[in-house]
């Protein structure tokens, strides 16, 4: 202890007199290791402390204190007070002492061992003792952090002194001309108002203390190291003054002051300020000063506004505008008034204009009136604001659809939209001439942006005047698809192209305008009728073209309102259609195999499931029952009754092995699948048990990859929703010894198939968290190992848990729990962690690739929490030869990159060892990931990623000259912020 003493005087010696400030850190060190305590310091310091001279014992003060910055989290309740009581009594001292004594001050405001009272005896010797704008800025900035300190902590305490605190604040804060303390002083200020402390009499003094800085006029120094804006400023200073309605008397003649400013920055922040105010206060707070904002904002409106809507350039046009249309969005009374003011002027001016940027300009100024307008309107039964202007708007916007400019042509069909939604504002031949203009540019315009904007507004006109897109356009549109281009060997091949994109814009609008039923009962027949005229080759439609169809259809089933008439109309019409016309394509196609119909192609078949899904998801459950019963019955029994032309033989077998390389048939098992699967769970599928066992025996036994893999997928999506129990049980069992056999056979011809029955059954289990899914799982880890199904087991685990629009999802009302995948994750990632070890060094990428694909899929949120344990494989999955892996993992890795843990900047290095060789990768997906990932490592802390610097600049500049546009627009940002770290300006 004697040496220790020693130590102690040793260093207090040559910090107060030999002036060795780093003598400070050492008697911290040894308060911390336990050398000595604070008291012990204290009273080393007492001759320091006792001293005649001033400068001594500001030394010995700053000794202390320095020390106690290191060290309050380690003080006592009773050496917290002894202190609290030297430093409140050495306030008092010489004017050089206060500086350290208001440092330990605030060190002992951040002890949590603070006693009771303590911070109220502090502020009171603190406001009673210090002028606090005598001091210098620092000791200023002390101050302000001692408040905020003892706010945060001891909130009650300081409520109890009353007005007094609030009176203490305005006394330190009056004069304070720093923006970094006057950053602090807002916040105090916002914090007093925020938490209900009691202003009592000093109400306008805390007003006055802070309006004296609005509004803020602050240029920050060039190269300014502490960062301070003016907006930051700003909003601080704006939260304090409209804080609270008490304020009101004295913030808005403030406001309407400055409104008359001719700074325009003010006039902006008052503005702006005045906004924020009216949130905040009631009506009895503004209604005093209405009249003279009025007249202010007024003059700000009315008088410029309207002159700046004529200039020839129109460069003030949008701010005049949204000015005005803010003022016409008020009431019903102020959209006429400023309706009457503005609209002849812009319609004026649009006809009077010919250069057709200035035309669209005043269309879309045009535009955001009308919807003003709606907006102010209060009842749909009274008379648009609008009408006195109805011929001359709608001349313009037909005018402007005439033109062949097209962004004008596109902003019209906005305006068309926004009209047609005024309520009675078109009349019935305003819409049939509107309706002629979206026909003709539908057939004729082959700018992709206008045609768009054409079904757009179709779209919504159709919605809300459905009778003219009935008898005008669908007749129209029919007629046109129909026809046939010229004959082959006289066409060119721009106008076959023509004629094609002509067909996929008016397959696009019948999906558009089918929102109504009425619609719907026109339009659908046309889209069968494609389909069936691409069968029979009554005229000559592609397969893309019948794609599109079925797509179309698809639109129409998602969209349509869902009531009985449309749910007859796809039961009774739509889904027995595309079976009976699936079904004769595919007899066709088995007895005259030379003569395909499009209709037998797996991309028509696949876009025919999700029509089907999607309208039988949908249905009635009385509708959905009959569905059902005609599928199984058709599929199961060739029950062809309900299809119509039937002319169909009678010994159809749909789901029973076909003969040799026949699969035209037992494709049409996806149907089913959409048919089924898509149902309510409430529903009950007629024969499920002889359904089941033809659609396992299809799964296993097919050769065709689209039949097996439909089937599987059936086969799950029932399974998912059957009821639990013994029967369930025992079929999953039976199901799995069957698929074990043919997985176990390494000489079955049928490996793959029944590893994707296997799959699928999975994830049914999977989503519903099955019990007996863990066997599947053991199984497919096991396949892992497998030479010929390990890759393809990797890829399962992806499948596993990922979401498909055609099955096993929410709106084919699939048996799906939440966070399911978080679960198959924290349940199975150990299994694999442990498998990649125990793996021969060829068959570690299958595990790799398998991690990669379940955490590519888990939530950004679990991948921050779950990857450093993983980090290690995740950085060996970088080096797998397999460019999906590369892929997965780097899309894994980014978004952590970007808030990366502490586990992940500990492997900064070997990161960067990873990431370099990916950015030469021959696939240009992984170029741009790991450019981007590369691009997230330069946000690490400086001075890990700083030593890095050189290397990765060299790296990165092969990819300057890729090949790919999109890799170089990366390989430009990544390197522009490595070239920027540890440079002035820079990082």
């Amino acid at each position: 202890m004697a040496a220790d003493s020693t130590l102690l005087l040793s260093l207090v010696e040559e910090f107060v007199s030999g002036l060795q400030d780093s003598k400070a850190k050492d008697a911290a060190k040894g308060v911390k290791d336990g050398q000595f305590t604070v008291l012990q310091l204290v009273e080393a310091l007492g001759l320091s402390l006792t001293s005649s001279q001033a400068p001594t014992r500001a030394r010995g003060v700053q000794l202390l204190s320095e020390v106690l910055k290191e060290c309050y989290g380690e003080l006592t309740e009773r050496e917290v007070e002894v202190l609290i009581a030297f430093y409140e009594n050495r306030l008092k001292d010489h004017y050089v002492i206060t500086p350290p004594v208001l440092q330990g001050l605030k060190a002992l405001t951040k002890c949590t061992t603070l006693p009771p009272g303590s911070a109220v005896s502090m502020l009171r010797s603190l406001f009673q003792d210090v002028h606090v704008q005598s001091l210098m800025l620092t000791e200023r900035a002390c101050v302000y952090s001692m408040l905020i300190n003892l706010m945060e902590t001891r909130e009650a305490e300081l409520k109890g002194l009353g007005a007094d605190f609030v009176f203490g604040f305005v006394q330190s804060m009056d004069g304070e001309r720093d923006p970094r303390n006057l950053l602090l002083a807002f916040r105090i200020a916002k914090n007093i108002i925020d938490r209900g402390y009691d202003l009592g009499k000093f109400t306008e003094e805390l007003f006055e203390v802070t309006s004296c800085y609005f509004p803020i006029d602050f240029t920050p120094p060039p190269n300014d190291p502490h960062g301070i804006t003016k907006d930051e400023l700003i909003q601080e200073l704006r939260g304090v003054l409209t804080g609270t309605p008490k304020f009101a008397e004295f913030l808005l003649p403030l406001i309407i002051e400055k409104l008359d400013s001719d700074v325009p920055s003010a006039k902006l922040d008052s503005l702006h300020t005045l906004t924020a105010c009216v949130s905040q206060y009631e009506h009895k707070d503004l209604a005093e000063f209405l009249e003279g904002l009025w007249t202010s904002l007024r003059r700000e409106v009315c008088l410029d506004c309207q002159h700046h809507l004529c200039e020839p350039d129109l460069k003030l046009v949008w701010p005049s505008a949204k000015l005005l249309q803010a003022a016409c969005c008020a009431s019903n009374r102020a959209s006429h008034i400023v309706a009457a003011a503005v609209m002849p002027s812009l319609i004026e001016q649009y006809n009077s204009r010919t250069q057709c940027s200035h035309r669209r300009t005043l269309l879309e100024v045009v535009q955001r009136f009308v919807q003003s307008v709606r907006t102010s309107q209060p009842s749909v039964s009274d008379e648009s604001v609008l009408s006195a202007f109805r011929d001359a708007l709608c001349s313009i916007v037909f005018s402007a659809l005439s033109e062949s400019n097209s962004s004008l042509q596109i902003t019209a069909t906005s305006v068309l939209i926004s009209l047609a939604q005024q309520t009675g504002l078109l009349l019935n031949s305003d819409i049939e001439l509107a309706v002629d203009h979206l026909t003709r540019l539908l057939l004729t315009e082959e700018d992709d942006r206008v045609s768009a904007a054409v079904v757009e507004c179709a779209g919504a006109l159709a919605e809300l005047h459905p009778a003219a897109f009935i008898t005008k356009l669908i007749p129209r549109l029919k007629k046109e698809m129909f026809s046939e281009p010229m004959a082959q060997d006289h066409t060119e091949p721009s106008q076959q192209h023509s004629h094609h994109a002509m067909r996929q814009r008016c397959l696009s609008a019948l999906a558009a305008v089918s929102k109504q039923a009425s619609v719907v009962q026109e339009s659908t027949p046309v889209l069968l009728e494609v389909l069936s005229s691409a069968h029979t080759g009554g005229v000559s439609f592609s397969v893309d073209e019948v794609v599109l169809a079925c797509r179309s259809l698809q639109r129409i089933a998602e969209q349509v309102e869902d009531t009985e008439e449309t749910g007859q109309c796809f039961h009774s019409v739509i889904i027995p259609r595309l079976l009976s016309l699936a079904l004769q394509a595919a007899l066709q196609g088995d007895s005259s195999p030379g003569v395909g119909s499009p209709l037998v192609e797996a991309a028509v078949l696949s876009a025919m499931v999700p029509v089907i899904s999607s309208s039988c998801s949908r249905l009635q459950p009385t509708l959905a029952a009959q569905t059902a019963s005609r599928a199984v019955s058709l599929f199961l029994d060739g029950d062809v009754s309900f299809l119509p032309d039937n002319s169909f033989p009678s010994h159809i077998q749909l789901l029973k092995k076909q003969q040799k390389d026949s699969w035209s048939q037992s494709q049409m098992v996806c149907l089913l699948m959409g048919c089924v699967c898509s149902l309510p769970r409430s529903v009950e599928v007629p024969q499920i048990d002889q359904l089941l066992s033809e659609l396992e025996e299809m799964s296993c036994s097919c050769s065709h990859q689209l039949s097996y893999t439909s089937a599987a997928k059936c086969f799950a999506g029932l399974v998912n929703k059957s009821p639990q129990g013994d029967s369930l049980d025992s079929l999953i069992q039976r199901t799995m010894k069957r698929v074990c056999s043919e997985l176990d056979s390494a000489s079955s011809s049928v490996r793959i198939q029944a590893f994707t029955l296997m799959i699928w059954v999975a994830k049914a289990l999977l989503l519903r968290y099955h019990p007996l899914f863990t066997t599947l799982t053991d199984k497919l880890f096991s396949l892992l190992d497998d030479t010929d199904l390990g890759p393809m087991a990797a890829d399962g685990f992806s499948l596993l848990m990922s979401d498909f629009t055609d099955v096993l999802n929410r709106s084919c009302h699939a048996d799906v729990r939440i966070m399911y995948r978080q679960r198959f994750f924290s349940e199975n990632s150990a299994k694999l962690v442990e498998g990649f070890n125990a793996a021969t060094q060829d068959k570690k990428p299958n595990y790799l690739k398998a991690l990669s694909n379940i955490v590519n899929k888990l939530p950004k949120q679990v991948q921050v929490t779950e990857l450093p344990a993983l980090l290690s494989l995740l950085l060996e999955a970088l080096t797998c030869p397999d460019e999906g892996v590369q892929l997965s993992t780097l899309s894994c890795l980014e978004p952590v990159l970007i808030n990366p843990p502490a586990a992940l900047v500990q492997q900064l290095e070997a990161l960067v060892n990873r990431l370099i060789p990916l950015i030469c990768s021959p696939a240009m997906n992984v170029r741009i990931a790991s450019l981007r990932c590369i691009h997230a490592l330069s946000h690490f802390p400086v001075h890990e990623v700083l030593p890095f610097r050189a290397r990765v600049l060299r790296a990165l500049a092969k990819p300057l000259d890729d090949k790919k546009r999109l890799v170089r627009s990366e390989a430009v940002l990544a390197r522009g912020e490595w070239f920027l770290l540890g440079s002035p300006g820079g990082r």
